[in-house]
């Protein structure tokens, strides 16, 4: 206290005061910011987080806000307006807000300036005064989920109607913060999505697979789209889809069936089939099961693809085991909508007809080396018809002459045969003939004979001759009347009779003679004699 005036006397009670003016004053106002430090942590750029503050007025006198002041990249608040009076003990809300504008951390400050008034005990009040309060910031910018797509785009290229195709693609948040998928819509008619589970949520960089499937029930070219929906920089992302349906593979055989008519037991018919994929699709065939007894294929190299269009041609072969009608045919398995193709096989097993060879042995008798001799023979068909395929000869002395293989001799037909035997050297020769047929017996035929060596002929000659001084004679022959001639003896014969042992069966020879003296003159050729050799 300050003494101040003139002293001041309290009637009757003896004490003598100064006159005092006290100027001890109120305490001040005070401005108080809940909380007085704001973190914002992290925050996605393009986003923005608020805090809510209180402003509180903890004196008992009025406090006046007259200007907040923000500082710092992003930072803002909202709420508070200006000028804005506080009475004692007053409270008052706002917001502040964080709008990163780049990535990283920042800080900055919010300042409050206010006024106050003081007053005094005893007295009016005095002049007003000031002051700041302060509220730090901070906050960190991080850039926002980035959703793409691996593979940007799918497409599904020739799928048979009726099948499907699967596709796989990747979600991949390449932002550096979290987002969330909340919605994936398709369109385009055949597709579906599958192992997508929404909503979804990708950490930073991290990734989720999923399936796209086009299923066409119709042919033809058709577009969509799956459009993801996410809370990242890029809400809307789009996957485009195409697809090319096509119609499946068709196989078709050509003819439908194979009927093989009557077919003796014993031999064989074949016929020619074929497989075409009439669809738009490649056809793998991948087994064809022959059923049926005495029928058979060849021709198909399973497993085989056949293109749209592509056929292949097969071997089908019906060798019936009895005489009976018999069914059957092959099924062909493959990929295509039919997957079982199947081609019904006919046919009738006809009984084996019979041969009869007449006589059942020939004997040809005495046949002299060098010459031949022929019988007649006939080979018959009975109960069917009978193809003869060869004939068989295991000697080469016999021949059978005057026919051609293959050959069929008709039901109650013969055909005439011919046989003969050349014997090649003396002595006695047999062999058998044997045919090969589809007949249900094989009937043979013995062939003898004998050979005889031929008959030595020889040319005798004499001729006369009375000139003197002859000493010998030579011996001319020839093949042709009137020569040439080529001398036979190898000297001087010296009678007038010659013998020739060297002709042969069957030739005509002409000979001539000469006279030689004894001075070696030799005469001029006789006259011509002729000698025909019988056969043999």
């Amino acid at each position: 206290m300050k003494r101040l005036g003139s002293p001041w006397t309290c009637a009757g009670c003896g004490l003598v005061l100064w006159n005092v003016l006290l100027f001890a004053a109120t305490a001040a106002g005070q401005l108080a910011v809940s909380p007085s430090i704001v973190s914002f942590s992290s925050v996605q750029m393009g986003s923005s987080v608020s805090q809510s503050m209180v402003l509180s007025n903890t004196a008992n006198s009025n406090l006046t806000i007259s200007q907040a002041t923000v500082s710092g990249n992003g930072f803002s608040i909202s709420g508070l307006g200006m000028p804005l009076t506080l009475a004692a003990g007053q409270n008052a809300s706002f917001t502040a807000i964080f709008a990163p504008q780049s990535s990283g951390s920042t800080s900055g400050s919010l300042s409050l300036s206010y006024s106050f008034l003081k007053i005094k005990t005893h007295g009016k009040g005095s002049p007003s005064s000031t002051g700041t309060a302060t509220v730090s910031l901070t906050g960190t910018g991080i850039t926002p989920g980035q959703l793409t797509s691996n593979p940007s785009g799918l497409n599904f290229a020739n799928v048979p109607v009726g099948s499907s195709q699967t596709q796989s693609a990747t979600l991949t948040n390449s932002g550096a913060s979290s987002l969330t998928v909340s919605q994936a819509t398709l369109t385009g008619t055949g597709f579906t999505v599958s192992s997508l589970a929404l909503p979804l949520t990708l950490g930073a960089g991290q990734s989720a697979s999923f399936s796209l499937v086009f299923a066409p029930q119709s042919a033809g070219s058709v577009s969509g789209n799956v459009a993801f929906t996410s809370d990242a920089s890029n809400p809307t992302m789009n996957l485009p889809l195409s697809g090319n349906a096509i119609m499946p593979g068709q196989l078709t055989a050509n003819p439908a069936s194979l009927a093989f008519g009557s077919v003796q037991v014993g031999s064989s018919l074949t016929l020619m089939d074929s497989l075409t994929n009439t669809g738009g699709a490649s056809v793998t065939i991948s087994q064809a099961t022959v059923t049926g007894a005495g029928f058979s294929i060849s021709g198909l190299n399973l497993p085989l693809v056949l293109n749209p269009g592509a056929s292949v041609t097969f071997s089908a072969v019906f060798a019936p085991p009895s005489a009976a009608n018999i069914s059957g045919g092959i099924t062909v398995s493959s990929d295509v909508s039919n997957p079982t193709l199947a081609v019904p096989f006919s046919g009738t097993g006809t009984a084996q007809g019979q041969l009869t060879l007449t006589p059942t042995a020939l004997d040809f008798g005495s046949v002299t080396v060098g010459t031949n001799i022929s019988q007649a023979s006939s080979l018959s068909a009975s109960g069917a018809s009978v193809t003869v395929s060869s004939a068989s000869l295991s000697s080469v002395e016999f021949s059978l002459t005057g026919v051609s293989f293959p050959l069929t001799i008709a039901a109650g037909q013969s055909l005439p045969l011919t046989l003969t035997f050349a014997p090649q050297a003396s002595g006695t020769a047999s062999t058998m003939l044997s045919f090969t047929s589809n007949a249900s017996n094989a009937p043979t035929e013995i062939l003898s004979g004998d050979g005889i060596a031929p008959p030595q002929h020889s040319v005798s000659l004499s001729w006369t001759d009375a000139g003197p001084g002859i000493v010998g004679y030579n011996v001319y022959r020839g093949n042709v009347s009137g020569g040439p001639y080529t001398r036979i003896n190898s000297a001087l014969n010296a009678t007038a009779a010659y013998g020739d042992d060297s002709v042969l069966a069957g030739q005509t020879y002409y000979y001539v003679t000469t006279a030689v003296d004894g001075s070696g003159v030799e005469s001029a050729y006789s006259n011509e004699a002729q000698a025909v050799i019988p056969s043999p």
